[in-house]
């Protein structure tokens, strides 16, 4: 596949998102039925969600308040009327054969969103319209190498999911980011995510498939100039993490520049995101236009909420993102590029609940942008899928404070927090990690280290101070590193001066 700057020199990317976020309500969109992520298949089901025979759905109303509020925090007019439709289709993790959702009236819509990149600049990101709509079912392909329906014996389907509270958030036509078209994707919905989690709507965890994006992207090509219509696009769908929404996308601009520059032509269709090997392979033609067969739904009244409730609704929006992160980087020392390199790494909400748990602001940033960022690169995983709290990483941070544990201990603590071995405590006292303290033992160590290098032992008493290091390296590897080196070059101090 040709690089990605043959494929920028070329053609400019377009791209458009469409970021499914379920919504943390109790209950499903039009049911009393339970929303608890990983319960038993089938077991948070009811008439209405399995769409039986006579069973008639009934709004959920703190969906409906999420969904004007998250419209409002992406500086969207809010509908004063509007409804929800039935779209026709044939798929089994849709057990009613049509999804309720919203068609050409849906309650938010001409927003606009401004996400700041990596390096400081900010791009404008205009959103046609946010609505309401149910999700479906999940199928389980069994028997298969790749876990999807082709090559598989079997297929299950869970309707655990069926009718959990979505609201889909779609942009207009991306046009301008060029070659920084793939970490803009990733920025919009890092973006997204710290909206919704500020907002209350939503857990926004990708690996659970609570905020989940389709990329689309299209390329003209740059000898066209800036007039020339949109090229064809692909929709690469359900892409569950940060890093994947980044990769998706610079592998699709990749993939679809060499075959123009071959002379074919791009399909219009949907396409699987490979995370194992990051690349994106068909999925369903949209040659066709779908003809879903919208049609207005029977049995749920529009809803009609009113400007004093709008009104009410925009006062309880959170802090916009901007404004937090300038106060949080007043209130914690940042400076700016500290402040983007956290943004960035996507441990804002991390530093912050570590700070909340009792860590200093460059203690907590230190663990997580430092020891933590590079186990979840070498792991290919999201820092916050990283098996290990805000808590527990205060916690550590509390140990190497109190002295009972030095950086180098700390970083063997967090192997065995990582492992699920419990809290930073346990893992010390069932390891056996905690700081030698007692002088005695100490000094035992220095003197056998002192009669093992005689050498380097005279090179300190002839004034050569530097050389007491070796020393002091002898002392930890005797313990194990389970000493404080300051404490260790001390003594050896006071024994050879």
């Amino acid at each position: 596949m040709i690089s990605y700057v043959e494929a920028i020199e070329h053609f400019e990317p377009v791209i458009g998102l469409e970021v499914h976020v379920e919504l943390g309500t109790a209950s499903k969109m039009f049911c009393g039925c339970a929303t608890t992520f990983g319960a038993e298949p089938n077991s948070q089901v009811c008439p209405t969600c399995l769409g039986l025979p006579g069973s008639l759905p009934v709004m959920n109303g703190a969906a409906v308040e999420s969904a004007i509020r998250i419209g409002l925090a992406l500086g969207c007019d809010i509908a004063g009327w509007c409804r929800f439709a039935r779209k026709n289709y044939f798929y089994p993790d849709m057990p009613k054969n049509f999804q309720t959702s919203q068609y050409d009236e849906p309650i938010a819509f001409e927003g606009a969103t401004d996400v700041v990149l990596a390096d400081g600049e900010t791009v404008r990101i205009e959103i046609e319209r946010a609505h309401m709509e149910e999700d479906t079912g999940k199928s389980l392909h069994v028997g298969g190498a790749t876990g999807r329906i082709h090559g598989a014996s079997h297929s299950l389907v869970d309707y655990n999911r069926a009718g959990i509270p979505l609201v889909e958030i779609v942009t207009k036509p991306v046009i301008g980011p060029d070659a920084q078209a793939p970490e803009v994707a990733r920025a919009y919905v890092a973006h997204l995510r710290e909206l919704l989690l500020a907002l209350g709507v939503s857990d926004v965890r990708m690996e659970q498939g609570s905020l989940r994006c389709d990329a689309n992207v299209s390329l003209r090509p740059r000898s066209g100039g800036p007039d020339q219509p949109l090229g064809t696009r692909t929709e690469t769908k359900n892409v569950n993490s940060l890093r994947s929404v980044e990769r998706a996308v610079r592998h699709e601009i990749c993939r679809q520049a060499e075959l123009l520059l071959a002379g074919g032509s791009v399909t219009l269709e949907t396409r699987h995101w490979h995370e194992d090997t990051g690349v994106t392979t068909p999925g369903r033609s949209k040659e066709q236009a779908e003809d879903y067969r919208y049609f207005p739904e029977p049995d749920l009244v529009p809803v009609a909420p009113s400007p004093q409730w709008v009104d009410h609704l925009r006062q309880t929006l959170p802090e916009p993102p901007g404004e937090r992160r300038a106060r949080l980087a007043a209130q914690w020392g940042f400076s700016e590029l500290e402040m983007r390199d956290t943004v960035g790494a996507g441990a804002l909400e991390l530093v912050e609940s570590t700070v909340a748990c009792g860590a200093s602001p460059q203690s907590a940033r230190k663990w997580w942008l430092a020891e933590l960022s590079r186990r979840a690169r070498a792991e290919g995983v999201e820092l916050a899928d990283l098996p290990v709290s805000p808590q527990q990483v205060a916690e550590l941070q509390g140990l190497v404070d109190g002295g009972r544990v030095n950086d180098q201990l700390a970083r063997q603590v967090l192997d065995g927090v990582l492992a699920g071995e419990g809290s930073p405590e346990q893992v010390v006292t069932d390891r056996g990690l905690e700081v030698v303290s007692d002088d005695g033992a100490l000094t035992a160590a220095v003197d056998q280290a002192i009669a093992d290098h005689p050498d380097v032992a005279a090179k300190v008493r002839d004034g050569k101070i530097a050389a007491s290091g070796a020393l002091i390296g002898a002392v930890m590897k005797q313990l194990r590193g389970q000493a404080d080196a300051a404490r260790v070059r001390e003594l050896v101090l006071q024994r050879l001066t």
